[in-house]
């Protein structure tokens, strides 16, 4: 079927939680925009971080993740160190339907000063806060605003529905809340 519109997406919203919570309009008020737009929504970022450090001198395995690769902050705002990332959470929670697909593309406003937002795709039937990875590719600190914009979801409707979902393989991630480090 395609990129989903506002329409739909507001539907989706309604019908089945898709995003909680959801703002139905675009708000920017001195802010980094969030909220519904016309083939999107955008996500806000919460006060919760894990900074990456070198302080304990850690490894970062995907395999064997060391907690102490990171320092917990909480706050308003967040400064990232030159050449480095953190991790952080989306406000909203979502709840994926089985038809679903939902891509994420970091907003405009952040990419113009050299931070990266990665995130993976929005699987069919997950559910759960979206860990976010923001990278600072510049050599100065960054800083990153919580509750305000960071990137923005497209959704795409399948023509059939998958024959096995995130939910159905008992995805490592699923049901995930606050900022998750990777699991193996």
């Amino acid at each position: 079927m395609g990129l989903k519109n506002d329409k739909w997406i507001k539907e989706m919203a309604e019908k089945y939680k898709m995003i909680e919570p959801f703002v139905p309009d675009l708000v920017r008020n001195n802010n980094i925009s969030y909220g519904l737009s016309s083939y999107g929504y955008d996500i806000r970022i919460a006060d919760e971080f894990k900074i990456f450090t070198d302080v304990f001198q850690a490894v970062v395995d995907p395999k064997n993740f060391n907690p102490k690769s990171f320092v917990d902050f909480k706050g308003k705002e967040c400064i990232i160190p030159p050449n480095s990332f953190c991790l952080a959470r989306s406000v909203e929670y979502f709840r994926i339907p089985r038809g679903v697909m939902g891509i994420c593309l970091g907003k405009s406003t952040y990419a113009r000063c050299g931070i990266v937002v990665n995130i993976t795709p929005l699987e069919p039937e997950w559910e759960g806060h979206l860990t976010i990875e923001i990278s600072n590719t510049t050599p100065l600190p960054a800083k990153i605003y919580a509750n305000e914009g960071i990137a923005q979801l497209i959704f795409i409707e399948a023509d059939e529905e998958c024959t096995v979902s995130y939910k159905d393989r008992k995805g490592k991630y699923q049901g995930q809340k606050g900022v998750t480090p990777p699991k193996l």
